[in-house]
């Protein structure tokens, strides 16, 4: 048994967190352990008709507390007493408005059960409207304060749902002291930190997602906030203008949360970062090759040598910012609004029959209802996707756009719609699946461009998550319409052993996270090379998915 290198990854997704407890010698996963949302899982709080989706910071905390337990009690108190560090990856961008000692206002009973008070998910698009004026505004000043963000600033993001929420909540607005990254509150709240001034912000999410960069000394001026509306006076200076790396420590482990979870005040919390960036590190991400996080939406992650990068800015893109993935690269970030949740949309719209028929039937227990509805679940992609890779190949079979939830990057734009083009009377469940999983490579494809035509050669493709891991016929409809072979990562919690090996850094166990990454990688477990059969074909149809989203934007 290895003697004191042990370290925890916390990694908290769109419908659950889930903790790891790494070995950190070799990267060993000693335990793991799983808490789904309860109040999310019951939609409380949300409105898809509306893009509204929040959080209550009830289900990070009570999920934080429930897995580190859960791991600890699986490996038994002589390895527990042993954990070194924590550090924590989360979705983003996920704020959430806070009172001066940092709590999350829906903390408080005033505001326990207002959405507008809770974690406002990455995939909240209520704000399209700031966004667009945060856009146009910035056209304004003779520095472009976009040029780290792709030129283009997306309603998925910090200050446009500070600015919407602010505008329509009075209540917010007079009580919110500062606002807060899901992945910066946890390492406050693991702390023990008693005033916001005290958090330490990561540059990741700072970079990507807030307009920090290192030539404005920070964030844009005071005057481009309070220009653009009366209601941003002041926050600027009530969010910290330091930023640091995840490879460094937020504190340690304060004794109230050390006696909760049972570990000594000595472990040391990290910064925390986005899910993707962490994972990207999980994953074993190498300069100039594309990771690919592929779940609900799909991050794609790019280190190259700050170096390297001097005077080139990729446009359309959700920035670029040295050190938020590895300290000493600059860390680009690509990604899909929707893409395991493309898959889901149908499958759940394949299942509504059934669903009404439940409901209405009383022949049955509901138990039985219940391992119909599972069973139901884990079949049907799976059916579709056998019954869609036995369908010949044709330039002119029905065609998709996968901008179901708007369109990420390139070129944000929230508002857009999906679609299907060429349907008849002969097309069938299986034919519309394969055009979908077909939209999604070709958005894919669509990022990989934008960085060759920028100047940022993609050498070569890794896949990470769920649906990489999950799906044969998925990656290799990506290897062919890409042209190019796709590494599947080994692990099924990268984004949970990135935030170990982050952890395993700052513990100090190694002198930089790529020597984490190289000591702790899981490496790969399956690769996907091009059908060069197919691969002109789809060349083919990819140009007329462009030609249709061009129509579809220009409508």
């Amino acid at each position: 048994m290895s003697q004191g290198k042990y370290v925890i990854g916390v990694d908290y997704g769109t419908d659950s967190v889930r903790s790891v407890l790494v070995d950190a010698s070799n990267g060993t996963i000693c335990s793991t352990a799983v808490f789904y949302y309860p109040r999310w899982k019951k939609g409380l709080y949300c409105n898809p008709a509306q893009n509204q989706f929040r959080q209550h910071p009830l289900d990070y905390v009570e999920g934080l507390e429930h897995t580190i337990t859960s791991c600890l009690s699986q490996v038994g108190i002589e390895i527990a007493q042993q954990v070194k560090a924590i550090s924590i990856d989360t979705t983003g961008s996920t704020p959430v408005a806070v009172n001066e000692q940092g709590v999350p206002l829906a903390l408080t009973p005033e505001f326990a059960e207002n959405p507008n008070a809770m974690f406002i998910l990455w995939k909240d698009h209520t704000a399209l409207k700031e966004a667009a004026e945060i856009n146009k505004h910035a056209e304004k000043f003779d520095t472009n304060y976009l040029k780290y963000v792709g030129g283009i600033y997306s309603s998925e993001w910090f200050w446009a749902k500070i600015l919407r929420t602010l505008r329509v909540d009075e209540s917010i607005k007079n009580t919110a002291f500062s606002w807060v990254e899901h992945c910066d509150w946890i390492p406050f709240l693991l702390t023990g930190a008693q005033h916001v001034s005290a958090l330490k912000r990561g540059v990741c999410a700072a970079g990507h997602k807030a307009l920090w960069a290192e030539e404005f000394n920070g964030f844009p001026p005071e005057e481009f906030f309070t220009s653009l509306d009366p209601l941003l006076k002041g926050l600027r200076e009530r969010v910290s203008q330091e930023v640091l790396p995840a490879s460094e420590a937020a504190g340690t482990l304060s004794a109230e949360w050390a006696q909760k979870l049972g570990l000594s005040t000595d472990v040391k919390i990290g910064i925390g970062a986005f899910d993707a960036h962490m994972g990207a590190v999980g994953g074993q991400i190498e300069p100039y090759h594309l990771s690919k996080v592929m779940g609900t939406s799909t991050c794609d992650m790019l280190v190259a040598p700050s170096a390297e990068m001097t005077g080139k800015l990729v446009k359309g893109i959700c920035g670029q910012v040295n050190g938020s993935i590895i300290p000493g690269m600059s860390g680009l970030e690509a990604g899909q609004s929707a893409f395991g949740d493309a898959y889901a949309w149908f499958q759940k719209m394949l299942k509504w029959p059934l669903e009404q028929i439940l409901a209405d039937t009383n022949t049955i227990s509901d138990e039985q209802k219940e391992k119909l509805r599972e069973e139901y679940n884990e079949q049907i992609i799976i059916k579709l996707s056998k019954a869609a890779a036995a369908l010949p190949l044709d330039v002119k079979d029905e065609l998709a756009i996968d901008w179901l939830n708007g369109r990420r990057t390139p070129d944000a734009n929230q508002e857009l719609k999906g679609a299907f083009w060429g349907l008849d009377l002969g097309t069938d469940a299986p034919a519309m699946f394969k055009a979908l999983v077909e939209a999604t490579c070709f958005g894919a494809k669509k990022i990989v461009d934008r960085f060759i035509e920028q100047g940022i050669p993609v050498k070569g493709l890794i896949g990470l998550g769920g649906v990489a891991k999950k799906s044969a016929y998925i990656m290799q409809v990506m290897a062919d319409v890409m042209n190019m072979p796709i590494r599947i990562h080994q692990s099924d919690q990268t984004c949970a052993l990135g935030a170990a090996m982050f952890a395993a850094t700052v513990a100090g166990f190694y002198p930089t996270v790529e020597n984490a990454m190289e000591a702790m990688g899981h490496g790969f477990s399956d690769e996907y090379f091009p059908n060069q059969e197919n691969v002109a074909l789809y060349q083919a149809r990819y140009e007329k998915y462009k030609a249709m989203g061009a129509f579809i934007e220009g409508n």
